[in-house]
């Protein structure tokens, strides 16, 4: 595997602050945040999917609003939040 010189500078620039003592404890911190984003992306993911899948439900037993209402909604609450 080659490293190329912007991912040197970023894992030299991390042994400079002193949290890590090796290169190779660089890298391990970075695959683990990796592996955190991936896992939170696929929570959120998930997560999203179930509320789609509850507003489709209450939309088909006749909840929700129009667009109009939910636009004005909208401009309410952003009007309100300006005047704080």
């Amino acid at each position: 595997m080659n490293i190329q010189p912007k991912q040197a500078e970023f894992i030299q620039k991390q042994l400079n602050t002193g949290k890590f003592d090796s290169p190779e404890q660089v890298i391990d911190a970075a695959f683990k945040v990796l592996e955190n984003l991936k896992d939170d992306y696929w929570q959120w993911v998930d997560e999203t999917r179930q509320k789609i899948d509850v507003a489709i439900q209450e939309l088909d037993n006749g909840g929700g609003l129009d667009g109009e209402t939910a636009i004005n909604d909208l401009l309410a609450k952003f009007a309100m939040a300006q005047q704080k």
